[in-house]
């Protein structure tokens, strides 16, 4: 469709995926149930079902990366939601879970897809490394939907959080570790992988935060750039951090989103009422791109 020399055909690809994305919002909100179970029906009506979507042909090769920094987005704004004196109550229920927890959910998911579906042992041992991650992406609409309080929601939160710098390390080094050669060993570059992770986490997003307070505290950028300095600080954390080692930028914008909540020298309300509307946004953008990218071919397996 053009006009003026203009093909409007990605205007309305991305019109009806905010367009979609909202109204599924809504309609979870309507019917009580849990935003991600409309966002995915519309993303397959929009994709698979209908072929009115396309988004490998919409936005090509920068797919993976606009996903990679939504997610960076939903994820530190999950962190600005995470309060240290929680975790002082939850945090040994909190350490079993992503430790003896995630180990459990590792080794039945490797032997179900072994066993049950047949998969060879190394993309067995991968795709539990994979499903370890629960994520904020899943977790934070399920918590809004049933308004879970106390422990139990403090809990959980803490975890779909938590959980997902961890599951992202862990599913790289477990690839890493398929693909490297017989006998090349893989402990020691392993061992410096979690290594760096944790120092980028924690240096990159303390300092970070850090240099974000002193920003707002001195009034060194003016009120209506706040937002989109923080936003821009969150990009640009995520993405230096993972330049020096892959997937350490989810633990980094973590680390930030936590420390902009715990610390007392300027109010970041505004940030966190900003943050809560864009992951509005970008929760539609994920789930409605990635299950429009699945084919028919991969719908008639689960026939």
């Amino acid at each position: 469709m053009e006009h003026g020399g203009l093909d409007h055909g990605g205007l309305i690809e991305l019109t009806l995926i905010a367009v979609a994305g909202i109204s599924a919002q809504w309609l979870g909100w309507r019917f009580r149930i849990p935003s991600i179970l409309p966002l995915i029906a519309a993303g397959l009506a929009l994709g698979p079902l209908s072929g009115v979507l396309d988004p490998d042909d919409l936005f090509g090769q920068i797919l993976p990366s606009l996903v990679s920094l939504a997610v960076a987005v939903i994820l530190f704004e999950g962190g600005l939601n995470l309060k240290l004196p929680e975790l002082r109550e939850v945090g040994s229920e909190l350490v079993a879970l992503v430790t003896l927890g995630a180990f459990v959910t590792w080794t039945s998911v490797s032997l179900l897809a072994h066993y049950l579906l047949g998969f060879a042992w190394p993309l067995s041992i991968l795709l539990g490394s994979v499903l370890v991650v629960t994520g904020p992406t899943v977790v934070m609409p399920l918590l809004r939907h049933l308004r879970l309080g106390g422990r139990t929601g403090s809990l959980l939160k803490w975890e779909g959080i938590v959980i997902d710098p961890i599951g992202a390390t862990l599913a790289v080094l477990v690839f890493e570790a398929i693909s490297s050669s017989p006998g090349g060993g893989i402990l020691g570059p392993s061992l410096a992988a979690v290594a760096i992770t944790l120092f980028n986490g924690a240096v990159f997003g303390i300092v970070g935060g850090f240099f974000t307070v002193a920003l707002l505290r001195y009034f060194w950028v003016p009120g209506y750039l706040r937002n989109a300095v923080v936003l821009m600080m969150v990009l640009a954390l995520f993405t230096l951090s993972n330049v020096i080692q892959a997937e350490s930028g989810l633990l980094t914008v973590t680390v930030y989103g936590v420390f902009l909540a715990n610390q007392k020298s300027v109010s970041i309300r505004e940030v966190v009422e900003f943050k809560e509307d864009l992951q509005v946004l970008l929760l539609s953008l994920v789930f409605i791109t990635l299950a429009a990218r699945l084919t028919m071919d991969d719908l008639l397996l689960f026939d």
